[in-house]
């Protein structure tokens, strides 16, 4: 096993340590999420009006809560990105967010199963003025990936769509992003169930296998940032 790697063993085997945070019961989580969104992640009318557009449209109520947005848009500005994929549109919500972390010559590509979502997020894109840098393609995220050519490669790789596919998006962001690129995925946490996914089943062991996945992958150094559902952030380091 290499050296510096973290977490390396049987974490069955590893030592229950302090986490340094206050016991669960003195901590109120939505407060926390709020303290941290009025500093850092504000919203402006433009991205207001996306999670309005995506109401009167009756899509669902999952984009990414803005503190969960603020920290991907930060980590992409980290590493300077220029070129980044995302998987899942929606409304376009966190599209924006993403487009706002690139140059004006960046290059979002956002992929959508949904004719209508993608609509609206098109929609959403051009308001925030925005059209020039986020190309929204509509079809099945993983077959377009497949037919995707790694020249030039991604920047950053971002996941926030059907979590059963986690896994097989995983094999193909490793193929897309550059070295010291960045593959990051919401729902990480999937809710605490990742705690007992057998337990809780569904989704939950599925976004486990995932984080285990990636944990034992060599291709990728990893942890999970505990903001909003958990962000899984990993970079590609070999392989």
């Amino acid at each position: 096993m290499g050296e510096g790697r973290g977490g390396e063993g049987d974490p069955r085997a590893a030592e229950t340590l302090v986490s340094g945070a206050p016991a669960p019961s003195e901590l109120d989580h939505d407060k926390l999420d709020e303290y941290v969104r009025r500093l850092f992640a504000r919203e402006d009318d433009c991205l207001r009006a996306i999670r309005a557009r995506a109401a009167e449209a009756a899509l669902p109520a999952i984009q990414l809560p803005p503190a969960t947005a603020r920290a991907v848009q930060i980590l992409l500005r980290a590493i300077g990105a220029r070129r980044v994929l995302e998987i899942g549109t929606l409304a376009g919500y966190s599209a924006v967010w993403i487009a706002r972390a690139l140059p004006s010559d960046g290059k979002l590509i956002t992929l959508e199963i949904d004719p209508r979502r993608a609509t609206v997020a098109r929609d959403s894109v051009a308001d925030a003025g925005l059209a020039d840098r986020v190309e929204v393609r509509v079809g099945d995220a993983l077959d377009q990936m497949v037919a995707m050519d790694p020249d030039p490669p991604f920047d950053a790789v971002f996941l926030d769509a059907d979590k059963e596919r986690y896994c097989d998006y995983l094999e193909q962001a490793a193929r897309l992003v550059r070295h010291n690129g960045l593959l990051v995925a919401d729902n990480a946490l999937w809710r605490g169930e990742v705690l007992d996914p057998e337990g809780f089943g569904g989704l939950a062991v599925h976004i486990h296998r995932f984080n285990e996945r990636v944990a034992a992958d060599p291709r990728f150094e990893a942890t999970i940032v505990p903001v909003g559902d958990g962000l899984m952030v990993a970079v590609r380091v070999g392989g």
